[in-house]
């Protein structure tokens, strides 16, 4: 068990785990958080599991954890690890189940007050036209072909099919599409799961909410991206839905014997792996990739019917509805990348497991618009509560590995959430704030409740705190639509 005492004090923001902590460390492990935000989370296992993940191969600079963080499979939900390419492991519990999980933000001119008499229309037809809850299909019909496609493609799929334009494009983490991908390593009961859920929002913390910019406090910043205080924005967050779910179980079956084969040791067989440069790493790379192509296709395509709901309800009764697409990041997501370690830049594999890219000012890998400001950053909140657009930093480039925190935090499980808070009540709660809610399951809305979540304005005051993300706007939400 790790207490307080264990870690080292940095700064206000940051703390340490020694790499001594544990003879089997090869790094150490830096915790971002408030002194108030580590005591709440010494309730769960999620430094514990930090210090695990600290013992994988290959392993660069520090294991880290953000103030979201909260117990995971295996691996910390809030960690980020980066491992050596190509001889460092891959692990897909160190990217999570939901493979490429993310949030979209779109915004608009639509000042809410011109928009407040059609809310309630608003939320109904979002909520027709995006499917959600458990084992909902899509509106998209896919044969096997068309998946291979999507799964090569990604968002240059939907933009062939006239669901994306450009700019949405451009203004998508790697352009909507990772190279590498390849449906062949995909087994065929992903495939089975993946066909009939494209452009569908799922159920669990999935969403699609429609906010109002609450406050700016980089104005440049929020100009550059389009935001004003008391205009209207739309979040999109959900991910790979049963396809991705299903690739990372079978690599973690697969990599339950890789690891014997390459005589890995680990302390927690949660935390299989497979070194990069091997047939089972490349396999689970390019699956992973692949399952991350659907996950930013689905997100368009769902981009694709929010537009068409705010033109069908708000057409000829407000100025303009044109949603403009902001920036669509993901936050379980491998990716290759170049980093500055002890100096020296090495090539590595950034695992982010619930953690944002958050790539600073000057990164090439920006669209041009956004390179003098720093990568757009989407932290949605808890339902009910703030979320934040932030940008990335150089302070994040030289601490994080380019990375900041991707949310609030669960701090009460599903299971106890449920318990504590029943479902009809809080849609009451939240209607008599003003917030429209539509929600296929009482039982799932209550698993979401803004109980079970950590104070997202604190998560954000401590990554602005520690420099790894500065703030650019809070916005509160107006209609929420939920499997």
């Amino acid at each position: 068990m790790i207490t307080l005492q264990d870690l080292r004090k940095i700064s206000e923001y940051e703390w340490e785990i020694p790499k001594g902590f544990r003879a089997d460390m090869r790094v150490p492990v830096l915790v971002f958080a408030s002194r108030e935000l580590l005591e709440s989370v010494m309730r769960d296992k999620s430094l514990e599991q930090a210090v695990n993940a600290a013992t994988l191969p290959g392993l660069v600079g520090h294991v880290i954890v953000m103030p979201d963080m909260h117990q995971g499979y295996g691996f910390p939900i809030g960690g980020v690890a980066a491992t050596r390419y190509p001889q460092g492991v891959i692990s897909p519990g160190a990217i999570g189940y939901d493979i490429n999980c993310g949030v979209r933000l779109l915004a608009s001119q639509i000042e809410l007050e011109e928009v407040r008499p059609h809310l309630d229309d608003l939320a109904t037809v979002l909520d027709q036209y995006c499917p959600s809850g458990v084992g909902k299909k899509g509106t998209v019909p896919v044969s096997e072909k068309v998946l291979d496609e999507v799964c090569r493609e990604g968002a240059r799929w939907a933009l062939k099919k006239g669901y994306a334009t450009e700019m949405d494009v451009r203004r998508t983490e790697e352009g909507g599409r990772l190279a590498g991908a390849d449906p062949a390593f995909v087994s065929k009961r992903a495939k089975q799961r993946g066909r009939p859920q494209l452009g569908t929002l799922g159920a669990g913390n999935h969403f699609i909410e429609v906010d109002v910019v609450d406050q700016v406090f980089d104005t440049r910043a929020a100009g550059v991206m389009g935001l004003q205080e008391g205009h209207l924005v739309v979040q999109i967050h959900c991910g790979s839905r049963g396809f991705g779910h299903q690739i990372c179980t079978d690599y973690v079956r697969e990599f339950q014997g890789a690891v014997k084969r390459y005589g890995i040791q680990l302390p927690d067989r949660e935390l299989v792996c497979a070194p990069m440069n091997t047939p089972e790493g490349e396999a689970y790379l390019a699956a992973m990739r692949a399952a991350a192509n659907y996950a930013f296709t689905n997100r368009q395509i769902l981009a694709h019917h929010v537009r068409r709901a705010f033109e069908d309800v708000l057409a000829g009764k407000v100025r303009n509805h044109h949603l403009h697409q902001v920036y669509d990041i993901a936050h379980n997501m491998g990716k290759i990348e170049t980093h500055v370690v002890d100096g020296e830049p090495v090539k590595v594999c950034v695992h982010r497991k619930g953690a944002t890219r958050a790539f600073g000012p000057g990164s090439p890998e920006l669209p041009e618009e956004y390179r003098a400001i720093g990568q757009p950053v989407l932290v949605p909140g808890s339902m009910g509560t703030a979320s934040w657009v932030l940008v990335g930093t150089e302070g994040s480039m030289q601490q994080s590995f380019g990375s900041t925190c991707h949310g609030a935090g669960r701090m009460m499980s599903r299971r106890k959430a449920k318990k504590t808070v029943w479902g009809e009540d809080l849609r009451k709660e939240l209607e008599a704030e003003g917030i429209r809610v539509r929600a296929g399951s009482m039982a799932g809305l209550a698993e979401e409740a803004p109980v079970a979540y950590k104070d997202v304005d604190a998560v954000v005051e401590t990554v602005s705190g520690a420099d790894i993300a500065r703030k650019v706007a809070r916005l509160v939400p107006v209609a929420v639509i939920k499997g």
